[in-house]
């Protein structure tokens, strides 16, 4: 599932005519980066919710037939239902396996892992922390999630789910943060550290500085670099 229903408020004035994640990074959609990278690593079909502007994500892809996938799509109306609400909202679609959700407005070389580690209800990767973030969201700790710990991290947006970690949601408005902090209190959520290439394309700066950064000799986005702005939960 790739989240695509956010305003984008922080990015305005760009988006005030055009959601975020079409916002061109290198030339390319920010969204259809995802869709790349998840086609390539074997995924087939991918659920992506909408809300402001909504019909532009839609017409600019379609079915998803043009990338080697099939999108599922779930308009949830003028309001988004944030994250948890979100994927609460999407789950008749997503079937009884874990699944991966990301944010479509990040950009990343990486992806989490396919498969959920047993006995677990979700597995996230985390990203050093930004000078923006600097406290980070959780603790790591010798592959666990943490709410405190010695060296702290930032949720980077992406991560696999388990449907019973939402299942017994009401329905409506929910934030991630309150549902990974009651499986955590359970030890039931895994994580690892991503150093790879990850920007929360969260303002006109930073896309302006990613965009800079494809521009400059050389460079084709694939850095081991870790490029870690803010946090998404």
């Amino acid at each position: 599932m790739l989240l695509a229903a956010g305003r984008g408020e922080r990015m305005r004035p760009l988006t005030d005519h055009m959601p975020k994640p079409l916002l061109p990074v290198a030339n390319k959609p920010l969204i259809v980066w995802h869709l790349q990278r998840l086609a390539a690593a074997g995924v087939s079909e991918v659920i992506i919710n909408l809300s402001w502007q909504g019909e532009q994500l839609r017409a600019a892809l379609g079915s998803g037939a043009d990338f080697g996938l099939s999108i599922h799509w779930i308009d949830e109306g003028p309001k988004p239902l944030e994250t948890a609400g979100g994927i609460r909202n999407a789950l008749p679609l997503l079937g009884d396996a874990p699944f991966v959700v990301i944010n479509a407005d990040i950009f990343s070389d990486g992806l989490p892992p396919l498969i959920l580690p047993t006995g677990r209800l979700a597995h996230l990767l985390l990203v050093p922390n930004p000078t923006q973030h600097p406290t980070g969201d959780f603790g790591l700790e010798a592959g666990e999630l943490r709410l405190t710990g010695a060296r702290r991290y930032t949720f980077s947006g992406m991560g696999i789910y388990s449907q019973a970690l939402f299942s017994d949601l009401v329905p409506g408005r929910r934030p991630l943060r309150p549902v990974l902090d009651r499986a955590l209190h359970a030890g039931l959520i895994s994580a690892e550290l991503f150093t790879g290439q990850w920007v929360d394309v969260g303002t006109p700066e930073r896309l302006s500085a990613l965009n800079a950064m494809f521009s400059s000799a050389g460079n084709t986005g694939s850095s081991n670099s870790s490029a870690a702005i803010g946090p998404t939960t």
